[in-house]
């Protein structure tokens, strides 16, 4: 969607992105705090998570959250929030004909609320519900102890369950009073945001009755470490085998390397002719296959991860080898990599069709690092990649030599150590 950008910073240190759409029918609000579960104690791990749960609820204008919920969504208005390892993220999004009542409601039960004891209970209930739900995931059982392994502050949620007895009303109040500041504050406002508009929400937000604390919450310095043997999880139900293969890189990638990495993850595994998946799936050895990377304060993880079948997993685990052993020597066509361009141009112009596509665009990088991603010149970003950088950043992501591997299947330890010794010779 056509859409230009602003930053508004606030004399109470708030700050944030206003992504003007005109002509937009709708508008989105997401409200982001440094709040994740890196600031409390193991022991009371789902202290955050059960304040964002209560957040949204009563609060000092209506005292009850089915009542409140009732008004914040009687003409079609959605809202939602998410926690994570790190940050608490509040989201809406309502008709244009109402955007300003849905931005003081949704204001009010961010610097209001209540966290009444019933509903403290009630919330435990549905955040214990959550939480084994997840749980029946493999993948993210997986994914969540493998993180655990390296070091990262993380803890799966088999144990978040078991651990949830031990919060207090006591520890989310306290929690809240401190991670809810107004300079703790980033948020991405997307819509039809005129002149009017934008100093509105300026006032608001540079008046929003909280305290305005000590700045934005600094990130945590987590330096993961190599796993010397892999992380195997057992799940006598389990006859696949789930696996990520993990590779880190003391330090964050720059622009240029994560977009080349970008790419790569294309000409890997993104599509039915890809060298890895499209190649495994010809022989037919695995069904679906991703690869992707992240960047943290202190690292930078490119991962592969499957579920396959014991039998399949030794041939697809020589086809990875064998494709990134080759791409390291340097043997790449220039025609993979002009088909992988063209491939993610496309993909970018199918990622900003609705207003909170167009917004999400925005916020990850921005309430990340406040960097102002230039939508406009991903394009010009992805056709500047070339064969050298690709070869460059896939050699750079394994010479650190930190690297590990989870597997969680029934198939036994010793089926996931002969894994981790094919995948080893990638490494230095």
């Amino acid at each position: 969607m056509k859409h230009s950008v602003s930053e508004i910073k606030t004399k109470n240190g708030a700050r944030g992105l206003l992504v003007h759409i005109p002509d937009a029918t709708v508008m989105t609000f997401d409200f982001n705090f440094r709040a994740g579960e890196y600031l409390v104690d193991r022991k009371i791990w789902e202290t955050p998570h059960l304040m964002e749960h209560m957040l949204l609820g009563a609060n000092q204008l209506i005292p009850k959250a089915r009542a409140f919920q009732a008004e914040f969504e009687k003409n079609g208005a959605y809202s939602n929030a998410s926690t994570g390892t790190y940050e608490i993220t509040y989201e809406a999004e309502c008709a244009d004909f109402e955007w300003d009542r849905i931005l003081g409601l949704l204001i009010t039960s961010i610097t209001k609320p209540l966290f009444l004891a019933e509903e403290f209970l009630a919330e435990s209930g549905n955040v214990r519900e959550e939480l084994i739900s997840r749980s029946n995931s493999h993948f993210r059982h997986l994914s969540l102890a493998l993180r655990e392994e390296y070091g990262f502050k993380v803890v799966t949620d088999q144990e978040r369950i078991r651990l949830m007895d031990n919060v207090t009303l006591e520890d989310i109040n306290r929690h809240y009073k401190q991670t809810h500041t107004s300079s703790n504050l980033r948020f991405v406002i997307a819509g039809n945001i005129t002149p009017e508009r934008k100093a509105a929400i300026k006032t608001v937000i540079g008046s929003i009755e909280l305290p305005e604390g000590d700045g934005r919450t600094a990130l945590p310095v987590e330096v993961p470490h190599r796993l010397d043997k892999p992380l195997y999880v057992p799940k006598k139900s389990v006859d696949n085998i789930y696996f990520y293969l993990d590779t880190f890189k003391l330090r964050q990638l720059s622009d240029p390397e994560g977009d080349a990495l970008g790419l790569l993850n294309t000409m890997l595994t993104e599509t039915l002719y890809s060298r890895i998946w499209g190649t495994a799936r010809e022989k037919g050895l695995v069904y679906s296959m991703s690869s992707g990377h992240s960047i943290l304060e202190a690292s930078s993880n490119w991962w592969f991860g499957a579920q396959v079948s014991p039998a399949n997993a030794k041939p697809l685990f020589n086809i990875i080898t064998k494709e990134l052993g080759t791409l390291f020597g340097g043997d790449l066509a220039d025609e993979d990599v002009q088909a992988a361009k063209q491939y993610s141009v496309g993909r970018y112009q199918r990622s900003a069709q609705t207003v909170g596509g167009t917004a999400s665009g925005y916020a990850n990088r921005y309430f990340f690092d406040e960097v102002i991603e230039d939508f406009y010149q991903l394009p010009t970003r992805i056709k500047a990649i070339n064969k050298q950088r690709i070869i460059k950043v896939a050699n750079t992501m394994f010479e650190d030599n930190i690297w590990g591997l989870g597997c969680l299947s029934n198939a036994g330890p010793e089926f996931a150590d002969n894994l981790y010794k094919q995948a080893s010779r990638l490494w230095p």
